[in-house]
């Protein structure tokens, strides 16, 4: 590992420590959250590398998909080879684009990705209506510009001149939200490996990117014609799809794991109540999918029933429960939780999750899925 990314690091992980005003950082970049793990990893690696990458591909896949023997932690729940394919498309001279469903973690994936190939997770451009070119590639210090012209003094480089010359992968999150003449600005980095700077002359108006660039984008399969790729920009990048996590057991378990955690980060000394946990993923899975466990057919809500959206109510029942009452939280917290997360501005679905409530919640047995019914009248409207 580099000193200068030994010295990024121990600079990311103070700031994730307590600053002047005694407050930590909310959510530290993975290279700072498992900069332990990094470190050992890249200690212990025999494997070839890639060139300018930090780990090999063994000992990145070993850093996303964990290695309890080695004290590694599962950070990723998904299928491996798909994280198989993702290192072998960043080796190549393509980018990796990962699409799916809302809240299947593909942003997740980018980050761990990106530290584990770089060590560095921040280059990222977030895609929107809004989102330009200067915000991609570079922009300019204008006091310096009209005082000096142009130079690279008064240059200032965006995620993309960064990641071309410091030899790093660059994140691209929704990046069909971007105009598409936005988007195409990728296509001479991606294919030719070079970046035209025409306000400077020489050897800088032109940027090369070095070894261990690359590009990973995120796009929702939702967002399809929101502003497609073009058919140029398509055939520069490798497609993974992400999927939803298709085994109960694993999901709770999952769920679990991120709402202990984040009601911890939040000041909450109790965990969550597994029981309670049980009726909330059985719920979500079952309002995702349109079909309860026994198989009975039901209407489908059109919000975003993932995942993280079920830790994201998790969390919140464990706050409702911990601050108003100095419990863990129940089920009937779900109800009052699910209300703005399975809702939203369709009243449609608020319909339906009352139906669920009131045709499926009754039949189940257990004091959880009882509260869970009883709670109904808890729905707005």
């Amino acid at each position: 590992m580099s000193a200068k990314h030994t010295a990024g690091t121990a600079a990311a992980q103070s700031s994730a420590g307590p600053a002047a005003d005694g407050k930590r950082v909310q959510r530290p970049a993975a290279e700072v959250r498992y900069a332990e793990e990094l470190a050992r990893l890249a200690a212990d690696d025999q494997g070839e590398r890639p060139p300018g990458w930090a780990l090999s591909l063994r000992a990145a896949r070993r850093f996303i998909l964990g290695d309890e023997p080695a004290g590694i932690t599962r950070k990723f729940v998904g299928d491996p080879s798909l994280i198989d394919r993702a290192l072998v498309s960043l080796a190549t001279s393509r980018g990796l684009m990962l699409v799916g469903e809302p809240g299947t973690a593909k942003s997740l994936l980018s980050e761990l990705l990106a530290a584990a190939v770089s060590g560095d997770s921040t280059l990222t451009v977030q895609g929107g209506a809004a989102t330009t070119e200067d915000q991609i590639k570079y922009s300019w210090n204008y006091a310096l510009l009209v005082a000096e012209g142009p130079s690279t003094k008064s240059l200032v480089p965006a995620p993309l001149y960064r990641g071309m010359t410091e030899g790093r992968v660059v994140r691209f999150e929704e990046i069909t939200r971007c105009p598409l003449e936005v988007q195409d600005c990728l296509l001479s980095p991606l294919s030719d490996r070079v970046m035209a700077v025409p306000e400077l002359t020489g050897e800088d108006a032109l940027v090369f990117a070095r070894e261990g660039f690359n590009v990973i984008a995120t796009a929702n399969t939702r967002d399809r014609g929101v502003n497609e790729m073009s058919a140029a920009l398509k055939r520069r990048f490798n497609f993974e799809t992400v999927f939803a996590i298709t085994d109960f057991a694993t999901e709770l378990a999952l769920v679990e794991q991120e709402a202990t955690q984040l009601l911890h980060g939040s000041g909450v000394t109790v965990p969550p109540r597994r029981d309670v946990l049980e009726v909330l993923v059985t719920a979500f899975r079952e309002l995702r999918e349109g079909k309860t466990e026994r198989g009975d057919a039901m209407e489908r809500l059109s919000s975003v029933m993932s995942t993280a959206e079920a830790v994201s109510v998790a969390h919140a029942v464990g706050l409702r429960g911990w601050f108003l009452r100095g419990d863990a939280g129940s089920a009937a917290d779900i109800v009052e939780c699910l209300a703005g997360t399975a809702a939203k501005d369709n009243n449609d679905d608020l319909a339906k999750l009352r139906t669920y409530l009131e045709q499926h919640a009754q039949r189940r047995k257990g004091d959880q899925w009882q509260e869970f019914y009883d709670a109904r009248h808890r729905l707005p409207g």
